[in-house]
């Protein structure tokens, strides 16, 4: 009989020790339970003006919604510095991750782990990412590659020698757009020669600099310049300015008027695109609380922000219709 008894009290010790364990687990997730999310965007670099302005959306989201959400990321372009931040949030047990990825490839098995330990996962900039819940881009980057080449051709009079540039070659939206705009120039424009394809400039103004001084002395004949990452086409600029080819030389890329815009006044830049990062910034994270509620991605879906009110969906991708051509006759408008 004693020994039944202990058998006994034994047992309601385990299941009281479980019952203790299971309160203490849900405990811990008391944040999701009560809707008090933590969202943290993740960017290629900081210190930049244009995810210094995503910084901008990130933080209207947290002030309208009530949201724990917040901007992080690496002082260089580094993508091993990008997985280490991430997992550095896996191991914080946040409940989503927004991220801009500097290589995309580079990041899908830290992904993976953060979507293992149930973080949500939405990126920006990567069509081609497999472990995220979703990827939110600003246009189809094809087709705003190819209004650069389309403003190229005319600027050249579809004629002579161009080249591009590329945050780096692992950057799935800069090789995209330049795809993009290479293609369309292939099939419109026979007398304009491709020259160096996809110089990597690791988002560095100070490298753009340099690599276009080393194409002008290699290529005597060139005349057309693309940038992708934001720093390339002030970096191009720089030489244009320095060699005395503004008026030879035209120059055409992705960036702000923030970084580009005394060049667009010299002329040394024709003309820059881009989206507001800070509407790109608002709404991942509004995805991501989306999902965090429950919600499903759908065809046709707002994230409420400003060229992302009705998006096109496409296996993981949502697409929006948000990019901006600026010259120097309405840079006054764009000056954030």
């Amino acid at each position: 009989m004693k020994k039944r008894t202990l058998r006994l009290a034994t047992a309601l010790l385990l299941v009281a020790a479980m019952t203790v364990a299971l309160v203490a687990c849900g405990n811990g997730d008391s944040a999701k339970d009560d809707g008090n999310y933590t969202i943290v965007t993740v960017v290629k670099l900081t210190g930049v003006a244009w995810f210094d302005r995503m910084e901008v959306g990130v933080n209207r989201f947290a002030a309208d919604t009530g949201m724990d959400a917040w901007q992080t990321g690496h002082h260089t372009a580094d993508p091993a510095e990008q997985v280490r931040v991430i997992e550095d949030l896996i191991a914080q047990g946040v409940d989503a991750i927004c991220v801009v990825p500097n290589s995309t490839p580079s990041l899908e098995a830290v992904l993976a782990r953060a979507r293992e330990e149930g973080i949500v996962v939405i990126s920006h900039e990567a069509t081609d990412i497999v472990n995220a819940d979703a990827n939110v881009e600003a246009f189809m980057n094809d087709a705003y590659g190819e209004q650069f080449g389309i403003k190229l051709a005319e600027l050249m009079d579809g004629q002579g020698e161009y080249t591009t540039f590329v945050g780096s070659l692992t950057a799935t939206s800069h090789n995209e757009w330049v795809d993009g705009s290479n293609a369309y120039i292939a099939a419109n424009f026979p007398g304009m020669e491709l020259v160096a394809n996809k110089n990597e400039s690791a988002e560095d103004a100070t490298n753009s600099y340099n690599r276009a001084l080393e194409l002008f002395m290699a290529y005597p004949d060139l005349v057309g310049f693309q940038g992708s990452a934001s720093t390339d086409v002030p970096g191009i600029a720089r030489a244009v300015e320095e060699l005395g080819k503004i008026d030879s030389t035209f120059v055409v890329g992705t960036s702000l008027v923030s970084v580009s815009g005394q060049y667009l006044e010299s002329g040394a830049i024709d003309m820059i695109g881009f989206w507001d990062p800070a509407e790109a910034g608002y709404a991942m994270n509004e995805l991501a609380l989306h999902i965090l509620q429950g919600g499903e991605i759908a065809q046709g879906m707002n994230l409420k922000a400003v060229g992302y009110q009705n998006l096109t969906k496409d296996g993981l991708n949502l697409y929006g219709s948000a990019w901006v051509h600026v010259t120097k006759e309405n840079m006054g408008d764009w000056d954030f």
